[in-house]
């Protein structure tokens, strides 16, 4: 199948990224290679570098990216890895690094990959097929507890207690090995009048992706070296598509701006930590209306960007 996805927020990603043509830049989620298309576009003795742990993500920039030659390096990694991976080729400060986090239209919509609930096909769910776990090894690993715990927590679902009760009394039975065996778990799970809004296993598919790809850890350990590579004026620039994942970057950002810990009536700062930075997004950018009409899963994304001091 083709790596078909639409580059959320793109225009306005690339605006903030503040692009030179001889600077440093990094796609930490590589994709299909559409923010990155327009980076290596604006560069002439600058240098692209684009990381991605999917391997048909990486056939596919690869492929896309041809054109530009020796601009271009790609790395088959996790971005949680960015600093140790660009160090051993010789670079540890960038002008800027881009994030479009979640899963990519590819991985939803290619059947055996198995991160929608829209196709019967085996609960895989990896980023990185190369990870020996499965979301087939939670649902059918996990303690009711644990289950509970990432579907109240990562799908933020308010059945999540019952959905892991009703997990854990069909595996007893049988392991649990499809999407379609999950979807018909989950519908019994919630009450009839309750599953009007949506599908009613979008939630826990999202919490299982997460776990499976320790999609919010990884981000959460990443972000304070992202700003500690930047050059002075050097910009990082996430895309996020939910909640638990904004609020990271917003804490993130925010704290890389004023990292002071000193109480608020002290008179003066005596912790000694300096500001790296400035957040540029006091509130974060959300797709156009014509996007929005173009692409339905551009709705939840939002763009927040920070600049280095």
């Amino acid at each position: 199948m083709e790596f078909n996805h639409f580059s959320v927020l793109l225009t306005e990603t690339i605006e903030q990224l503040h692009v030179k043509p001889d600077g440093i830049y990094v796609d930490g989620t590589l994709g299909g290679g559409g923010h990155a298309f327009e980076v290596c576009s604006r560069l002439t003795k600058g240098h692209f570098y684009g990381i991605d742990q999917d391997d048909a993500a990486i056939a596919a920039a690869s492929e896309r990216l041809a054109p530009f030659g020796d601009k271009v390096t790609i790395l088959r990694n996790n971005y949680c890895n960015m600093r140790a991976a660009l160090a051993d080729t010789g670079v540890d400060k960038v002008d800027g690094i881009v994030l479009d986090l979640g899963v990519s239209s590819y991985q939803l919509d290619t059947e055996e990959r198995g991160f929608s609930y829209r196709y019967d096909a085996p609960l895989d769910m990896r980023m990185d097929r190369r990870q020996t776990m499965t979301a087939r090894d939670i649902v059918n690993g996990y303690s009711e507890n644990e289950l509970y715990r990432i579907i109240r927590d990562y799908g933020e679902d308010k059945f999540a207690k019952n959905i892991a009760k009703h997990i854990v009394m069909k595996r007893a039975e049988k392991p649990i090995d499809t999407t379609f065996e999950l979807n018909e778990i989950i519908r019994a799970a919630i009450p009839a009048k309750m599953r009007q809004n949506g599908h009613p296993s979008k939630q826990t598919f999202q919490a299982i992706r997460i776990e499976c790809n320790r999609e919010l850890e990884v981000l959460k350990n990443s972000l304070d070296d992202f700003i500690e590579m930047l050059n002075p004026g050097g910009r990082l620039c996430i895309i996020t598509f939910h909640s638990l994942e904004d609020r990271i970057v917003k804490t993130a950002f925010r704290n890389n701006e004023n990292p002071c810990t000193c109480p608020p009536d002290f008179p003066v700062c005596v912790c000694g930590k300096i500001s790296r930075g400035s957040v540029i997004t006091r509130k974060a950018i959300l797709p156009s209306e014509k996007e929005l009409a173009e692409n339905s899963r551009s709705k939840s994304a939002k763009l927040r960007v920070f600049e280095k001091k």
